[in-house]
C-alpha cells in the first residue's frame, strides 16, 4: 500500500528539528520514531497516531478518527485520523502533539 508522501513530508518539516527522530517503512506505509517508540505514521491518506490508552476513547469519538485494526485485530493506543481532520497545517500541529505528549511520557529505548 502506498502512502501520501505529502503529508510524510509534512511531519518530517513538523520533526525537523527534534533529537532521537527517525522514520521507517513499515505496514506498507512509513513510521516516525522519537527515541526508538513508534509515535505516528502515514498508511494511504492517513495519519496514524499512538495515544495514552486512557485517552483514546476521547479520541475516537472527534470526527475523521478511527481504531487502528490494520492487522484485523483493533489496537488500544493507535488511532486513524483521515485526511479531512489534517487539512490545516494547525490540525496537522494539534494531532502530533497529542502523540508526542503520550510518547514523551515513555523511557528512551536502549
Amino acid at each position: 500500500m502506498a502512502f501520501d508522501t505529502i503529508l510524510a513530508d509534512r511531519i518530517r518539516h513538523h520533526f525537523a528539528r527534534r533529537k532521537n527522530f527517525a522514520e521507517r517503512k513499515m505496514f506498507g506505509g512509513i513510521c516516525f520514531l522519537l527515541h526508538g517508540h513508534m509515535c505516528c505514521g502515514v498508511l494511504g491518506a492517513d495519519l496514524i497516531i499512538r495515544v495514552d490508552p486512557e485517552e483514546a476513547e476521547s479520541i475516537l469519538r472527534e470526527k475523521h478518527t478511527r481504531v487502528f485494526d490494520f492487522s484485523g485485530r483493533p489496537s488500544r493506543n493507535m488511532v486513524y485520523v483521515g485526511p479531512k481532520a489534517l487539512q490545516k497545517d494547525t490540525d496537522l500541529k494539534r494531532w502530533l502533539q497529542i502523540t508526542l505528549k503520550y510518547v514523551k511520557s515513555l523511557p528512551p529505548k536502549t
